[in-house]
């Protein structure tokens, strides 16, 4: 187990799923995860709840709003990008191609963010921390540990990340799939895989992927609670297994467990 105190700039620093029914997806990954939930007032008649781990915020959910079900927004998992400067940051959204979904704001006195969208459909919210410095704990089951870009145009989304956050997105010579790593500073945090593993007519999006003690029975938990399994437990060598998921209300979400 890693406690974490501070994210770096860059660097995915909060995970959040938007949920049609908010006590089923507590019960749910609760079971699979080992989630503690703690509930926090939000508005006049939501809750906040922050998933736990061992006492240390792991991942958060919250009701879809009248408005997002209006605009049939379906259930998901949004990832949160930490930056030093918000302002400074959103205005390079455009220069870069992207687009400021929702400007700048504060959330109470736990930090500031905003929606944004990459120059080929994707979504994600940049975070600047006050209060709240995001995920507290990594490397154990039930902890995000990685995040995939699914893109139609892996070079223009590679510009817009890499303008935005210094990242560097690059193939690994010896892996000849097309694959690119995502590389924040000296760690690698997710990559982006080739276009032509994507499913015809896809949005881009991002999928958060979450360390698990064993993905078969971790997948087969899920699919005993209702969810769907997009892909089942599979194996690459040399990297680890994993399995891509739709909790019970739709939200699709990944889980690995390294061979290393």
């Amino acid at each position: 187990m890693t406690n974490i105190d501070k994210h770096p700039a860059g660097s995915f620093c909060w995970v959040e799923l938007a949920t049609s029914d908010q006590n089923a997806a507590k019960k749910f990954y609760g079971s699979i995860f080992g989630w503690t939930p703690n509930d926090m007032p939000m508005g006049p008649d939501g809750v906040y709840t922050i998933f736990r781990l061992d006492g240390r915020d792991a991942a958060a959910g919250y009701t879809l709003r009248p408005d997002q079900v209006a605009q049939h927004v379906p259930p998901h998992w949004m990832l949160y990008i930490q930056v030093d400067n918000l302002e400074a940051s959103a205005a390079k959204v455009a220069q870069l191609g992207g687009k400021v979904i929702v400007a700048p704001f504060d959330v109470m006195d736990a930090g500031r963010m905003a929606v944004i969208a990459d120059p080929t459909g994707a979504y994600f919210c940049l975070w600047q921390p006050n209060r709240s410095k995001g995920i507290q704990i990594a490397h154990v089951h039930g902890t995000l540990c990685w995040a995939d870009l699914s893109t139609p145009d892996a070079k223009r989304a590679s510009d817009f990340y890499s303008g935005l956050f210094g990242w560097q997105i690059c193939a690994d010579p010896k892996d000849k799939s097309g694959y690119l790593h995502i590389k924040n500073g000296e760690h690698f945090i997710g990559g982006v895989p080739p276009a032509s593993y994507r499913q015809p007519g896809m949005p881009a999006h991002w999928m958060a992927y979450f360390q698990v003690d064993d993905v078969d029975a971790t997948a087969n938990k899920a699919k005993e609670m209702g969810a769907k399994l997009f892909l089942p437990p599979m194996s690459m060598e040399g990297v680890g297994r994993f399995s891509v998921i739709a909790d019970p209300q739709g939200a699709a979400f990944a889980i690995f467990k390294s061979a290393r």
